[in-house]
Parts: C-alpha cells; structure tokens; sequence
C-alpha cells in the first residue's frame, strides 16, 4: 500500500474503485504532467476487446492475457464468450491484489483461470499453463500483451521475453500488443518531448514505463504475419462505429493518438 501499483493506477483511469492514495497521487501526477494519460489508458483498453472480438471471430478458443491487471467491465472472457460459451481464458498477473479481485470474480467459473506468474519468467509461466493443463499447446492460443511490455525495461529484455513467448506458441496463434509509443523527434518534437516528459513521471514515481518507437515495438512480432492495418494507432485498429462501440470505448483525443500503438500477428 505504500507503492503506487501500476494495476490500480490503471484501475483509476478507468473509473474503477481498486485503488488507494499513493496509485491516486501517482495517477493525478502523471496526468498533470501530460494530461492524455486517461485517454491512454481508454484507448488501450478498447483495443485490447477489439483485439479479443477478432481472435474470436477468426476461431481462437483460448486466450492467455498476461498482465491482465483489476477485472473492469468488458474483461477478455466476456468478450470472448459473446463468440463462444465454452472460450478458455487465462489471466497472468503478480499482484497480489489483482489475484485476489481474479478469484474471487471468477469463482464459479469453468473454463477461466487466474495464475499468479511474472511476465519476466516466461518458460517458467508456459511450462505451468502446460502441466497444469490449463491451456492445448496443440490449439492455436491468442495471446495477448495488452499495455504491459512497456513497463519491462530494457535491462527485462523485453524482446528475448516476447521472442520465447512466440517460439513456445502452436501454429495459427496469434499476438495482440499495445505499447506507448515514442513519436518520431524529426517529424514531432512537440509529442516526442511530451512523450519524453510523460515517461519521466511514471519512472519518478511508479519505477517503470518505456515510451518506445516505432521499429522496436514492431520488432516484438518477430517473423509472425501481421494483420491488417498493421502496427497503427489503437484508435485505428478495426474501430467500430460509434453504436456498436464496446464497455468504456471512447474515441481518442487527436494529439493522443500518437502515444500508444496496437497491432495483432499470426504465427505460420
């Protein structure tokens, strides 16, 4: 209680109600900073259901959404159940306040599970999902890295991470990512000095959160076939019109969109 967490940072932005004063300083500090950081934290988690709802429609029946943070309305399994009763969701988090929140949301749920493991180990987490039989390596699995990879620093080796993730993962899987993007200083040095300013905040004060460009997030797909409309800003990918827009989805600020990138890739 005594360190902002970045789950009930998030949480916060959201409207949600797992939170205590050190993540509202945190969060109010970094918006007084920047003040898009909410906008952020809406756009990403729009994207990630859009992300879910496509990897439904395409015939993935199980997901694994690490650093999946405090249960909101419109979580991965329901999303994915709107396509399929019997969709298999695994939720990975380390805090142990978002576990707690996990099971006890989902204790009379069948086909969703919430492990506790660290992104930074990611043998150790897939050789658990594996022997505990919570998910079919012989399936395709969506996986999904929603707004986490950029709070592993560079020392994480945040590309070694994801590159394990894929090499483990069956043909015909697929990876959904989001991450803060740090514009071009050339073409927008405006956005990349807010960027630079915004990424100060959130080491001062929560200890991570790294703004990187644009060849470097890409880069976390590795030789898996990128989809339609590619790495684009969150708000660009497979947007919905304004009536059928999902639980919290809203449309970006203009000067926001430039902060976070999402795109999704298959494995051949």
């Amino acid at each position: 209680m005594s360190k902002p967490s970045i789950a009930r940072v998030y949480s916060y932005y959201l409207g949600g109600k797992d939170h205590f004063e050190v993540d509202r300083d945190m969060a109010e500090y970094a918006e007084s900073v920047v003040p898009i950081v909410t906008d952020l934290a809406f756009g990403n988690r729009a994207f990630v259901q859009r992300a879910v709802r496509y990897l439904s429609g395409s015939g993935i029946r199980q997901f694994l959404d690490i650093g999946s943070g405090l249960p909101t309305d419109g979580n991965v399994h329901e999303i994915a159940r709107e396509a399929m009763d019997d969709a298999r969701v695994v939720y990975v988090d380390h805090d142990p306040i978002v576990l707690a929140h996990g099971h006890a949301l989902l204790t009379e749920e069948r086909t969703t599970t919430v492990v506790k493991a660290d992104l930074t180990a990611p043998q150790e987490l897939l050789a658990m999902c594996r022997d505990e039989e919570i998910l079919d390596f012989t399936q395709p699995i969506g996986l999904i890295l929603g707004g986490i990879l950029h709070h592993l620093s560079d020392e994480e080796e945040p590309q070694r991470i994801t590159r394990e993730l894929r090499d483990e993962l069956p043909s015909g899987s697929y990876l959904a990512i989001s991450h803060f993007l740090r514009p071009e200083e050339e073409r927008f040095p405006q956005w990349a000095a807010q960027a630079d300013h915004l990424q100060a905040a959130f080491l001062e004060k929560l200890g991570t959160g790294i703004w990187r460009d644009h060849d470097e997030i890409l880069a976390y797909f590795g030789d898996w076939n990128l989809r339609e409309p590619g790495l684009v800003p969150v708000d660009d990918w497979h947007p919905l019109p304004a009536s059928s827009r999902l639980s919290g989805e809203c449309v970006m600020q203009q000067h926001s969109r430039h902060f976070i990138f999402g795109g999704l890739a298959q494995k051949p």
